[in-house]
């Protein structure tokens, strides 16, 4: 071979090469990735639950560690309640005298309708001893005229009718202060009444508070720290456990403007942690922030508006959290890959060993 076809074959192969390497580089975008794929480093991480108390109080007993697994409704720990349960006994005794008092109340309110009733009986009979010392005036003032009677009889006659009278007023003013004193016993049912239910308030307060004393899991996760320890006292609100929803677990990483704003809710995504970089591991994106978490010192360019920073969540399925749950830990770093075209394949490298 000459050394003209010579150098033409070196140049046809630099040329494949350059062709080769322009490519890939136009493919991958020159990140190693190709087009319609972004991707950025982020950290794993959970949605995280403080367990506190409701009232102020001792903490007498933590029954979990660090690191433990705990489910939904398990008890974590428990809170003194020797000065709760004085006063619910304080409350029950309160109940008990109130009760009482509706009884009292409810007698002394028979007790004076029967003198209604008894006061109505003097009224009537009253009146009919007026009736009658009326008919009795009546006559002897009509025998008077006839000298058949005395005036003597017809003055006795007239001051039984006035007396008579007198009486029935006497009675009906009775029955009227019966009226008002059943008004009275009444009123004192009501509140005796007031003070049972406000007696079965205060049980019922007091035993909530026992009850919250009683800590639990409000759903399943993991124990990340133990806040306080038995014997501190801690005030309304106090922490005393932090939890990990380890069905909540996504990563966090950050795009530029112009990828961020590609990005939709639910978009496909891998995620690759430094720690176990053989396994692929799916998510969806649950966030993009709407406002940039950090910018360069100007953004008065269109080139530097393009390197405003957004923020974006890729979270894990929670099926596959629970199939996996024992192997779930937060603070890992790792890579965050999105689909920005919907259109787009995922590399090989992001395909193979996809864990399900």
């Amino acid at each position: 071979m000459t050394k003209s076809p010579r150098k033409l074959i070196l140049a046809i192969v630099t040329l494949a090469v350059l062709g080769a390497a322009y490519y890939g580089w136009r493919f991958y975008q020159g990140n190693g990735l190709p087009e319609g794929i972004a991707g950025g480093n982020g950290r794993i991480e959970a949605t995280e639950i403080d367990v506190s108390t409701k009232t102020a109080g001792r903490i007498r007993q933590i029954l979990v560690d660090e690191g433990d697994f705990v489910i939904a409704g398990q008890v974590l720990a428990r809170m003194d309640t020797v000065q709760l349960e004085a006063k619910l006994r304080q409350a029950q005794a309160e109940l008990k005298r109130a009760m009482i008092s509706v009884d009292t109340a409810n007698s002394l309110v028979t007790q004076r309708e029967a003198e209604r009733n008894a006061a109505e009986a003097t009224i009537a009979q009253r009146q009919a001893e007026l009736d009658a010392a009326e008919k009795r005036l009546a006559r002897s003032s009509q025998l008077v005229t006839t000298n058949a009677v005395s005036q003597q009889t017809v003055d006795d006659d007239r001051a039984s009718e006035q007396g008579a009278k007198a009486a029935v007023e006497a009675a009906k003013a009775q029955l009227a202060a019966g009226e008002a004193a059943i008004g009275s016993a009444k009123a004192s049912v009501v509140d005796a009444e007031a003070a049972v239910d406000a007696a079965r308030a205060a049980i019922e307060s007091i035993q909530a508070d026992i009850d919250d004393s009683v800590l639990t899991s409000p759903r399943d996760g993991r124990v990340q720290y133990r806040v306080a320890e038995p014997g501190e006292v801690l005030s309304a609100g106090g922490r005393v456990l932090n939890l990990v929803d380890l069905e909540d677990v996504y990563m966090t990483f950050f795009l530029p403007t112009a990828q961020a704003g590609r990005v939709a809710l639910g978009t496909e995504a891998r995620i690759v942690l430094d720690a176990a970089p053989q396994y692929v591991i799916p998510a969806s994106v649950s966030f993009v922030s709407d406002v940039a978490q950090f910018t360069p010192k100007t953004v008065e360019t269109e080139e530097e508006r393009l390197k405003l920073m957004f923020r974006v969540k890729a979270r894990i399925p929670p099926d596959l959290l629970r199939k996996h749950i024992h192997q779930v830990k937060t603070g890992l770093p790792g890579m965050a890959y999105v689909r920005l075209d919907p259109d787009a394949a995922w590399p090989a490298d992001l395909t193979e060993n996809l864990v399900k």
